[in-house]
């Protein structure tokens, strides 16, 4: 039987992501730039000829596989932590609940421009510290080495509450009787938590891990504010690689190639880890018995 309430948000969904994503499809197999006139000629795949063979895109493309499994892995244990003090029966937990989300709540741009003057060389606070401990000034966000992990401490304060609240709404769904009846057992409270919690969590950590690492590997204005993708393309995205190629070079064809490439390569990784995952579950299952 069909469902008619869902034809309209399976209509939204066509026109908002399948329209411009066959758009793009299609514009990845023409000439469109300057030299073209901004006009569509067909190429005969040139652009995936040429994203094949450029090696800038491989260099961005691992920089943001880094980013992304990095920040994400981080996330997901500190939300896991934090996830599980929230759940428990305190004075002001409502309160820290609320405060916890307001990083989440707060528009990237802002927290990014915010993050940029904590990092600033001359005036910002974590160089004051480190100048005041005896380390000297240290420009972080012109260090290729360190830059990366600056953008990544500031996803991880931004989006860990959305993590947080993803497994606190899979805690609250654990029963009681569970726990009960592990104490009856003997069980003690690590037990409790590797034995009951981490397992019934799987699913809503595994929905986090899908959220999230699709956002971290389309990451864009956290990056274009607060590096721009320096030093030296150091911190450089696959969305902000593809935006200098359509508004800065005017290449909008090699644009579209980039943004179809790092869909098909996000897709071949959600893929590979579900894989990998399954088959390691088969692996523990046959392992205990």
């Amino acid at each position: 039987m069909i469902n008619f309430l869902l034809i309209p948000p399976f209509l939204l969904l066509i026109i908002v992501f399948c329209v411009p994503l066959l758009r793009y499809a299609w514009l990845s197999f023409h000439s469109s730039s300057v030299i073209t006139g901004l006009e569509a000629i067909p190429n005969n795949g040139a652009n995936w000829e040429r994203l094949i063979n450029d090696q800038h895109f491989w260099q961005v493309f691992f920089q943001t596989l880094r980013f992304s499994i990095v920040s994400v892995g981080i996330e997901i244990f500190l939300a896991i932590a934090i996830a599980l003090l929230l759940d428990q029966r305190w004075r002001g937990r409502g309160i820290v609940r609320a405060i916890t989300l307001l990083p989440w709540a707060l528009p990237t741009t802002i927290m990014a421009l915010g993050w940029r003057w904590i990092f600033n060389a001359s005036f910002g606070p974590v160089n004051n510290l480190l100048t005041y401990i005896g380390i000297g000034n240290v420009n972080i966000l012109s260090s290729p080495k360190v830059a990366w992990l600056s953008t990544v401490l500031a996803d991880v304060w931004k989006t860990t509450p959305f993590v947080a609240i993803i497994i606190l709404a899979g805690l609250q769904t654990i029963p009681n009787d569970y726990y009960e009846a592990i104490k009856l057992e003997g069980g003690n409270p690590r037990m409790s938590l590797f034995f009951i919690t981490i397992p019934l969590l799987k699913p809503y950590i595994f929905i986090s891990l899908l959220f999230r690492f699709s956002q971290a590997f389309g990451v864009f204005d956290l990056i274009k504010v607060m590096t721009s993708g320096g030093p030296g393309g150091s911190t450089e995205s696959l969305a902000l690689y593809a935006y200098f190629n359509a508004l800065r070079f005017l290449d909008f064809s090699y644009s579209s190639t980039i943004m179809i490439a790092s869909f098909v390569l996000l897709i071949s990784i959600f893929l590979f880890s579900t894989m990998i995952i399954s088959n390691s579950s088969r692996i523990i299952r046959r392992i205990i018995r």
